[in-house]
């Protein structure tokens, strides 16, 4: 133990400085300053080094928190970063969007003893970042390369975890995604704000320098069919991901202005990207002057609010079922969209849709929390005779994401599905009911984390590893 750690008692909790919310408000730039490094080794030195690191445990991918939090209080940050990135594929990206507060954060010890916790989410992209800047990302470079190839389909964080410690086997690596854009959701769906685009791209970009071929603009089952890449590769991975969208029905629910929260964001990400697309233009899928309704309590959500009012909305309204303690989304995301001036309608849900050749008002009703439901939140109920309108030209659904039914958009026999529709597979190895398939993400957990993702795509990648060699093992007898 070093002098320079346990500063809780001496320190305050402090996270980068965050830019104004009337300057925020105008932009897709991420709201969060840098640290400078007396800053981020000052807050990494409130650490408790505790001997039982809930922060790690925590962690989806248990990180090595407390070692790489001490070396950088202690200033050696190549090593802070050597160890982040050790179990970690894209740091940098969990230190944005991770939500820490529920996650390491939440479990931080000193921030059960009423200190604040250690800020470990901006403290990891900290070291990150610096690490680009002072060129100690290095290439990947293959042990040895090797003779077979994989397939993964889905461009998104499973799928370029497992590329990365695929390629770093040897493996030609070959990655099918129906977008233009490799990334998924941290390109399409998470705005800027949030994660700036160059940030994913630069990892994109590392694992193109390294091999991995990119077949972009790729429709399995339509413009390759799946049993055409199995005998095109050693094994397969699904990380497809979920991207079938929940609706809310009811009355009017296909009236012009309904929208879907993936396609409001997907448009917004690519107007970011300097594409044009006739739906923004022509305001189907723009915010500008318009009162927005956005129905929904997650992070979703809370991307389509903010988004809103980035795009000149003339009033941003978020309707939520239950109240704000049982949420789903990040308190902080919360905070930080009430100071851009977005208003919450707690206990709220909507009936149905107005208008005549498009939406022009939501109507809802009031709710009152019940009994617990099988989740253990209490269940929302109706209160008689408390219908409302709320006035919108854009109504956004942002009610979560589902699989796609897999098997049969891919004509796949064998290819086991749960009664929700993700794929089945086993939890330790993530090999499907089809032998040398794997799958892993939110096509097999459901819609989760970005973190889960990365943690799913390097297990699968293992186990793939290992199913190749067992094969060729076999096979050389």
């Amino acid at each position: 133990m070093t002098g320079r750690m346990l500063k809780f008692v001496e320190l305050e909790r402090e996270m980068p400085e965050k830019r104004a919310a009337d300057e925020r408000s105008g932009d897709f730039l991420e709201i969060y300053r840098d640290f400078i490094a007396a800053k981020a080794a000052e807050q990494a030195s409130r650490c408790s080094q505790c001997g039982v690191p809930y922060c790690q445990s925590g962690c989806p991918l248990h990180n090595n928190i407390p070692d790489w939090l001490k070396l950088t209080a202690e200033g050696r940050l190549q090593e802070a970063y050597d160890l982040a990135q050790a179990t970690n594929s894209f740091p940098e990206i969990c230190g944005r969007i991770c939500p820490q507060d529920r996650l390491c954060e939440g479990n931080c010890v000193i921030e059960q003893a009423g200190h604040g916790t250690v800020t470990i989410g901006a403290v990891e992209r900290y070291i990150t970042d610096n690490a680009w800047e002072e060129g100690w990302v290095k290439p990947i470079t293959p042990i040895a390369e090797r003779a077979e190839s994989v397939g993964i389909i889905g461009a998104g964080p499973a799928g370029l975890a497992a590329a990365e410690e695929l390629r770093a086997q040897g493996f030609k690596v070959v990655v099918y995604d129906r977008y233009d854009r490799a990334g998924g959701l941290m390109t399409y769906g998470i705005p800027g704000f949030k994660l700036e685009k160059p940030v994913v791209e630069r990892r994109v970009q590392r694992l193109t320098e390294a091999g991995v071929e990119w077949r972009l603009n790729t429709n399995v089952g339509v413009d390759i069919s799946f049993e055409d890449l199995r005998q095109e590769h050693a094994s397969i991975l699904i990380a497809t991901g979920v991207y079938k969208t929940r609706e809310v029905g009811g009355p009017g629910a296909g009236l012009p202005g309904v929208v879907q929260a993936l396609d409001y964001l997907t448009v917004s990400n690519k107007i970011g990207f300097g594409d044009k697309i006739a739906e923004f233009e022509d305001g189907t899928l723009n915010a500008d002057g318009k009162n927005v309704v956005v129905i929904g309590g997650g992070d979703t959500a809370m991307d389509c609010v903010r988004t809103a009012v980035r795009q000149g909305a003339k009033s941003v309204v978020c309707m939520y079922r239950r109240d704000r303690a049982n949420m789903p989304g990040s308190q902080r995301e919360v905070a930080n969209a009430e100071e851009e001036g977005v208003r919450f309608d707690w206990l709220s849900a909507p009936k149905a849709f107005h208008g005549d050749d498009k939406v022009s008002a939501v109507r809802a009703v009031r709710m009152r929390l019940g009994a617990p439901d099988a989740s253990g939140r209490s269940r929302p109920e109706e209160l008689p005779g408390s219908d409302y309108d709320e006035p919108a030209d854009l109504a956004i659904q942002a009610l979560g994401f589902e699989p796609e039914e897999l098997p049969k958009l891919w004509g796949v026999d064998g290819l086991e599905a749960t009664r929700w529709g993700s794929i089945k597979a086993d939890f330790r190895t993530k090999e499907t009911s089809l032998p040398g398939v794997f799958a892993a993400g939110d096509i097999v957990r459901g819609a989760s984390l970005v973190v889960w993702a990365i943690r799913d795509g390097r297990e699968a990648a293992a186990a793939m590893t290992a199913y190749i060699d067992a094969k060729a093992a076999v096979a050389a007898e």
